[in-house]
């Protein structure tokens, strides 16, 4: 089966074809990725319909939903939360199948770390 997921917001069909291939639906509120691996995500599982290799719909069960609460304040992240968040990312990657370590990261990705790291610096 192939990883492809429709929205049920934007009633767009998305589909991840490769391991470093990330898509999301044009409303942003699902994303499939991974290819073969078959991972996706959703703001909101109950947009996420998964479907299969002839465009029919399957229901789908969420085996292990993770909630990430976003906080939308003008206040910047204390140093001490920058440094918890480059722990949780190498704490991520640790855990990564080791098929993985060797995949190589987007520019994205790279974009991102250096961001970060970058604002622990400028953070007091």
């Amino acid at each position: 089966m192939r990883n492809r997921a429709k929205c049920k917001k934007c009633s767009d069909i998305i589909e991840s074809f490769f391991n470093g291939d990330h898509v999301s639906c044009k409303c942003g509120s699902i994303d499939v990725y991974g290819g073969e691996s078959m991972k996706c995500a959703a703001i909101d599982w109950k947009d996420f319909i998964r479907v299969d290799d002839e465009g029919n719909e399957i229901i789908t069960t969420i085996k292990n939903e993770e909630r990430i609460d976003i906080c939308e304040s003008n206040t910047q992240p204390s140093r001490v939360d920058l440094i918890d968040m480059l722990d949780r990312m190498v704490k991520d990657i640790d855990q990564l199948p080791s098929s993985a370590m060797s995949a190589p990261i987007t520019h994205y990705d790279h974009a991102s770390l250096i961001m970060l790291i970058s604002q622990i610096f400028k953070t007091e």
